[in-house]
């Protein structure tokens, strides 16, 4: 299940972590459907948010992992300085990874990771007036279900909160994507 303001993309996946590996990549677009709202995240549009989610599977499992899968995710988006600069921000994204998984009902273990935030100040030809601040979460957890669609679900709605929509409720629901 995936919400209507993410595009999805197959990509290649890596192939030398595990003998095997599906890869997406994701991104948070500008058209939201009606009564979908900005959060604080990402307070104007024109700002980009994307991601990636990698399915690893080896069927003589590794230790490290503790089981034959493993999922590893990114979200990152730009953020407002101001916003960026809180020192609760790490905190916060990680939090709402717990609650993307909460919310997609996932049973993982041995998650680890990590919260980045990047400044950058542009200069001679490509300066710009304003610094940027780019903001990456990047995880991996061992999936304890069979239901890898709802992990793919958790990290949707990672990204739709890094790219500053509000969390799926019944008023911004979750849709299934028909691809053909």
């Amino acid at each position: 299940m995936v919400r209507p303001e993410i595009e999805l993309t197959e990509i290649r996946a890596p192939h030398m972590i595990a003998p095997f590996a599906a890869a997406l990549s994701g991104e948070v677009t500008d058209i939201l459907p009606e009564g979908v709202s900005r959060g604080p995240g990402r307070p104007f549009p024109g700002q980009r948010c994307d991601g990636r989610f990698v399915l690893l599977y080896d069927p003589e499992g590794q230790s490290s992992w503790r089981g034959n899968f493993r999922i590893v995710v990114l979200a990152r988006a730009a953020m407002d300085p101001d916003v960026a600069a809180d020192p609760m921000l790490p905190t916060v994204m990680w939090d709402w990874l717990d609650e993307s998984l909460a919310h997609a009902e996932v049973q993982e273990d041995t998650r680890a990771g990590t919260v980045t935030r990047m400044l950058s100040q542009s200069f001679g030809e490509i300066e710009q007036a304003t610094e940027t601040v780019d903001v990456e979460i990047r995880a991996s957890w061992t999936p304890r279900d069979e239901h890898i669609g709802r992990h793919l679900t958790a990290w949707t709605q990672l990204m739709c909160q890094c790219g500053g929509l509000e969390p799926a409720t019944p008023t911004h629901p979750v849709v299934k994507r028909d691809h053909h």
